[in-house]
């Protein structure tokens, strides 16, 4: 268990010795593959557990990151309201290969993902700016974080316009420069390559997910082309049909949100009890939530390679996938049945035929429960007749 935490000191130990070039930091496991924010977040580890000796330390570090991370996510279902208090035992209790990333194998994973989901309680709370600056710090971590940017582009367009979400996505392209501006100073191409390799070749003794492939398959980029279309056909659908609500066109996004139509006249209250048994009630945090979640499942599902640690890039969401659209009594076992088949999938090593297709079966299961669960249906606006008029009190006028 201590080959990654070994292989990540020695990659920054280079850097703590005064090497700038990014294509000579090197571990036993190859060379450094994960951006600057990587590199100054375990370098205070590497100072921290006496240059990486200490892993029993390390260790209660990452167990304390542990609890912290499952405080953000508690956080962001507390605001949503759509998760049953007993999904929580599965999310605490319930994944060994959870608990493995976090305390046994020292993953730069469980990271990133501790920043994100504390970059989403910022978005939760309108702190737009700050949260940004935080996805950006996740993303220096490592590159997953990505999956989840196309769902934040479409936020800030709704929320602030074309012009309105510049200066955001400026603090998240200042924090990536200032983070690896040491780095480009010496040798900008190296870093550059080296750290947002987008084309890095997989190796097929670890995928999790495309086991019933023969090999030659798996490696060839025609393969990988497929699958990156099929990842823009799915954020496009969803962009288009299940993130955005309005009936007017997806380019209204571009506008000044002032210079809009304004919205329709409000629901009557048996108009908001019929959808909240019907679909998914778009409320400013399930909005938030839904489209960030639901753009890292779609980039999840259309990986190249899913490794073991990357099960933590979309454990702690699917809960929040699974129960976001209604469900009736009878229909919360199958949703528990898919995430103990998700989790045996995850489980099994090496993956076989059976584990990577059971567990695409399982994603398509979501994938369609989001499509068909959120689909905006018609709501009548017409007055239920057995309501009866009242004329309004004196208090109220």
């Amino acid at each position: 268990t201590e080959i990654d935490w070994k292989a990540y000191m020695q990659e920054v130990e280079g850097f703590a010795n005064g090497t700038l070039d990014y294509t000579q930091l090197k571990g036993d496991t190859g060379p450094l593959v994960y951006p600057a924010g990587f590199v100054y977040i375990f370098l205070g580890l590497y100072h921290a557990t006496g240059r990486g000796s200490n892993i029993r330390l390390a260790q209660y570090l990452f167990a304390a990151l542990y609890l912290l991370n499952l405080l953000l996510v508690f956080r962001i279902y507390c605001r949503t309201n759509k998760v049953p208090p007993y999904v929580f035992f599965f999310m605490c209790c319930a994944s060994y290969r959870i608990h493995s990333i976090f305390v046994l194998r020292l993953f730069n994973d469980p990271v990133a993902m501790a920043i994100l989901f504390l970059a989403i309680n910022l978005f939760l709370e309108e702190h737009w700016s700050w949260g940004c600056l935080l996805f950006s710090l996740a993303v220096s971590v490592k590159m997953n974080i990505l999956l989840f940017a196309p769902g934040l582009l479409f936020l800030l367009l709704q929320r602030f316009g074309l012009l309105g979400c510049i200066p955001k996505l400026c603090i998240c392209a200042l924090l990536q420069v200032v983070l690896g501006l040491p780095f480009l100073l010496v040798n900008p191409i190296g870093y550059l390559t080296r750290s947002f390799d987008l084309g890095r070749q997989f190796q097929f003794k670890w995928t999790v997910n495309w086991r019933f492939l023969p090999e030659e398959v798996f490696q060839n980029r025609a393969f990988h082309a497929a699958l990156l279309l099929a990842h823009l056909a799915g954020l496009g659908l969803f962009a288009l049909r299940r993130w955005h609500s309005s009936k007017d066109s997806i380019l209204i996004l571009l506008k000044d949100p002032a210079k809009r139509k304004p919205p329709s006249p409000p629901l009557t209250i048996n108009d908001i009890l019929w959808q909240a048994s019907h679909v998914c009630p778009l409320n400013t945090s399930v909005q938030i939530v839904f489209i960030l979640f639901s753009s890292n499942f779609l980039g999840v599902c259309c990986s190249r390679s899913l490794h073991y640690q990357f099960y933590v890039w979309y454990f702690h969401t699917l809960p929040y996938l699974l129960w976001c659209t209604p469900t009736t009594k009878l229909a919360h076992m199958p949703k528990v049945l898919l995430l103990g088949v998700i989790e045996l999938c995850w489980n099994t090593y090496p993956s076989t035929v059976c584990s990577s297709l059971s567990l695409h079966i399982c994603h398509g299961l979501i994938l369609l429960q989001l499509w068909y669960g959120t689909a905006p249906t018609p709501v009548s606006r017409t007055p239920t007749p057995s309501r009866k008029r009242t004329a309004p009190s004196k208090k109220a006028q």
